[in-house]
C-alpha cells in the first residue's frame, strides 16, 4: 500500500461526479471531525472549547507547510474572496489583472479602485484567457505595483507559472488566487507575495474554510484596511484603538470559526499524509483520461495538453450547435459537470473511478452517434 491509497479510498461518493472545481463533497474524515467537534462545543465546558480552538493553530501550520512558509504569515479567512480583498484594498498604484479572471478578483479590484481612488486597474485580455508571463510583461509600467492571477484558470484549467511571472514582474507584489489548485499540485508559492484559497473544492473541507498567506513583502507594503479588533495584538482592546498587528493577524476582521478550522485542518492533514506530488501525478492521469475520451469522440479541448500547464480542469469546447446535446447527454448518463459560456468544464479528482470515466465515455459515445455532421 502506498501513502496515496488511504486517500484514494476516502472518496466514497456515488459515480458520476465530475465537478470538483465547483464543490468538493466532504471527505469521511472531515465529516467525522465536524460531528465530534460539534458535540464538544455543545458541552459548554471550557476544556472542550479549547480542544476545538486548537484546530486554528493546526490549520495555519499545515497551510504554511504546504506553502513552505512561516505559520505566523498565515491567517484563516471565511473565503478566498476575503483574503483577496484584504490584499487588494491595501494596495496603492497600478494593478495588473485579466478581465476574464474569476469575479473574486475582478469585482474586488473594481470595488477597491472605485472606493479608494488609489488603485489604477491595468486590464489585460490575453489570448485564450491564458495569463502568461509574456501577456503580463506587455502591460507593465513604472506605475505597476502588483499583479493578480489565478493559479489555475477556472474556465480552461490553464495553470499559471508563478516562478516565470515573478521573473517578469521583479519586486512588484504577486497576488494569487489558488483555490483551483491548492493541495492538488506542487507550485512555487513563495514566488508570490499573497496566496489565498478555500477548502470547499479540491480539499473537501466544506465552505467557510478560507485562508491567506502574506509574505514579507506583502506585510511591508499592504495597508491592513479591512482590519478588525481581532487584527491587533491587544487581545480585547477596551477604551483604546491599538495599531494593527505586525504579523498576518493584521488581516483579520473577527473571530475564527473553529468548526471550519477543524474541517480545514482535517482535510489538509489528509493531503499532507498522501503527498501533494502523488496527488498531482494521479490527478494528471485522471485529466488525461478525460482528454482521451474527448479526442476519441472528436470533442475539442481547450485545456493545455502538458500536465505541467494544467490543473484538474478539462474544458471542452463543442461547436455552438453541439453544446446543448453534449450537456444533455452528460446529464442523461448521470454525470455532474459545469456548463458555462459555451464550455463544458469537466473536473475529476484523484478518487474519480473507472465507473465514472466509463459513464463519461458512454455519454460522449451517445452524443457522437447522434451528432449531425
Amino acid at each position: 500500500m502506498t501513502d496515496l491509497d488511504p486517500f484514494l479510498a476516502s472518496f466514497d461518493g456515488e459515480p458520476g461526479y465530475l465537478d470538483w472545481a465547483a464543490f468538493g463533497p466532504l471527505s469521511p474524515a472531515v465529516r467525522a471531525e465536524s460531528h465530534a467537534d460539534a458535540e464538544l462545543l455543545g458541552s459548554g465546558r471550557r476544556s472542550s472549547i479549547e480542544l476545538v480552538d486548537v484546530h486554528v493553530k493546526e490549520a495555519r501550520e499545515l497551510i504554511a507547510g504546504l506553502i513552505g512558509a512561516d505559520a505566523a504569515q498565515v491567517v484563516l479567512q471565511p473565503s478566498t474572496t476575503y483574503g483577496l480583498m484584504q490584499a487588494i484594498y491595501g494596495l496603492a498604484g497600478g494593478l495588473v489583472l485579466a478581465r476574464g479572471e474569476f469575479p473574486s478578483l475582478t469585482v474586488a479590484a473594481s470595488r477597491a479602485a472605485a472606493a479608494l481612488g488609489s488603485i489604477d486597474l491595468q486590464w489585460i485580455e490575453p489570448e485564450a484567457g491564458f495569463v502568461t508571463p509574456d501577456a503580463i510583461r506587455d502591460v507593465l509600467t513604472d506605475d505597476t505595483r502588483a499583479v493578480a492571477v489565478s493559479l489555475v484558470d477556472f474556465r480552461t484549467g490553464y495553470r499559471a507559472d508563478l516562478g516565470a511571472i515573478r521573473d517578469v514582474i521583479g519586486d512588484r507584489l504577486l497576488i494569487v488566487d489558488a483555490i483551483q489548485g491548492f493541495g492538488t499540485m506542487e507550485a512555487d508559492y513563495t514566488a508570490a507575495d499573497v496566496v489565498c484559497g478555500n477548502g470547499y473544492k479540491w480539499l473537501r473541507a466544506g465552505r467557510g474554510t478560507g485562508f491567506a498567506w502574506y509574505g514579507d513583502r506583502a506585510l511591508e507594503r499592504l495597508a491592513p484596511v479591512l482590519s478588525g479588533y481581532r487584527g491587533t495584538e491587544a487581545g480585547l482592546p477596551l477604551d483604546e484603538v491599538p495599531p494593527p498587528a505586525a504579523s498576518a493577524d493584521a488581516f483579520t476582521v473577527s473571530g475564527i470559526d473553529t468548526l471550519a478550522a477543524a474541517r480545514l485542518a482535517t482535510a489538509l492533514r489528509e493531503v499532507a499524509d498522501a503527498g501533494v506530488g502523488a496527488i498531482e501525478a494521479e490527478l494528471a492521469a485522471r485529466t488525461g483520461d478525460v482528454m482521451y475520451f474527448a479526442d476519441r469522440y472528436d470533442v475539442p479541448v481547450v485545456t493545455p495538453r502538458e500536465p505541467e500547464r494544467r490543473g484538474g480542469i478539462v474544458a471542452l469546447a463543442p461547436a455552438p450547435s453541439d453544446a446543448g446535446p453534449l450537456a444533455a447527454s452528460l446529464a442523461n448518463h448521470g454525470l455532474t459537470v459545469t456548463v458555462r459560456s459555451g464550455l463544458v468544464r469537466v473536473a475529476p479528482h484523484v478518487g474519480t473511478g473507472a465507473d465514472t470515466l466509463r459513464l463519461f465515455g458512454d455519454a460522449l459515445a451517445a452524443f457522437s452517434s447522434a451528432r449531425v455532421w
